[in-house]
């Protein structure tokens, strides 16, 4: 189940999620932090109602130097607060939240990084209702089940919607109304997986804040995949899982060589297995590309192509299912 993408909704803001939560959903939250107001929140509810349980509640709170209180409650008492005491929202400032979530519990990057994650006390099943409060305006609210979305074959020559393109009118709400799923129609089914190899334009090239979110599943009996990133005159990021190597290399190939290989793993290993889903994130900051993998930081890997304009063209190929490509 995806929804299409709900811009400039009201706050306080309410979406069923009529068949609950599954492993591979994801969450996009665009909006602004208002110059007043002490917090914010963020619900997956057990109904749409006050008294009801809150199996994950994400809540900034802009006092005492700034923390982010998650916790969970359940007939009508709140359980054990999870806080960190850092603050990753800034007033007046834009934010771009991404929720993932896995049979573990919720992976939440804010900007494009690893901020929390929170494991469940409450099945998942439970769970029907988004609900955003508090001191934020949004911009977007998009969520993402697996194999949602549109492959960009679908549009030839055209990208996926992007607020700064003309010709692409988006979804308004009523002032002071609650999201209908059923106003809205869903993205149009689609009967297969995207086909693997990939390649698809990235439209206006990378620059600082970028995300390229790619799901899909690893095969049964898998020996390698790839994403490349790539411009006319070669590829600035090679991302390659190997399972035959039981490592995932990084390399660039410029003035039409290879160059040196980066190996080393971070503390979650592998991130990959056979069989398996996965949600890989590459973000484009100004010194390097960031990589997380479910929600979790995977690497990072510093420019080796400085023009980050002329990247422009995302290749998958390799091992595996390819379920949403969100450029």
């Amino acid at each position: 189940m995806s929804f299409a993408p709900m811009y400039n909704p009201p706050v306080p803001f309410t979406a069923a999620l009529s068949q609950g939560l599954h492993e591979g959903l994801m969450v996009v939250i665009n909006g602004i932090v208002l110059p007043s107001g002490d917090r914010f929140n963020i619900n997956f509810q057990c109904g749409n109602c006050a008294d009801d349980d809150v199996a994950f509640h994400f809540n900034p709170r802009f006092i005492d130097g700034g923390i982010v209180v998650c916790n969970t409650k359940e007939r009508q008492s709140w359980g054990k607060e999870e806080n960190k005491c850092e603050m990753p929202f800034h007033r007046g400032q834009n934010f771009e939240i991404r929720v993932i979530v896995t049979n573990h519990g919720y992976n939440v990057s804010v900007n494009g990084n690893h901020f929390v994650e929170y494991h469940h006390r409450v099945p998942l099943h439970r769970v029907n209702t988004l609900t955003i409060g508090g001191c934020v305006n949004l911009t977007c609210v998009n969520i993402q089940s697996q194999g949602g979305g549109f492959p960009s074959q679908m549009f030839p020559g055209a990208p996926m919607f992007n607020p700064a393109f003309p010709g692409y009118a988006p979804q308004q709400f009523p002032p002071g109304g609650t999201f209908n799923p059923h106003q809205f129609p869903s993205a149009p089914f689609q009967p297969t997986n995207f086909v693997v190899p990939y390649q698809t334009t990235i439209y206006g090239g990378l620059f600082p804040s970028k995300t390229i979110v790619i799901r899909g599943a690893v095969t049964g009996n898998p020996k390698r995949f790839h994403i490349n990133l790539k411009f006319s005159g070669g590829i600035a990021l090679h991302f390659n899982p190997r399972f035959d190597e039981q490592t995932i290399v990084r390399n660039s190939f410029l003035n039409n060589s290879w160059g040196k290989e980066e190996r080393q793993m971070s503390s979650c290993g592998m991130s990959f297995s056979p069989g398996q889903n996965f949600v890989i994130e590459i973000r484009c900051e100004h010194h390097a590309f960031k990589v997380n993998v479910n929600g979790s930081h995977m690497c990072e890997y510093s420019h080796r192509v400085q023009n980050l304009q002329q990247i422009d063209t995302l290749q998958i190929e390799g091992d595996i299912v390819l379920q949403h490509v969100q450029i």
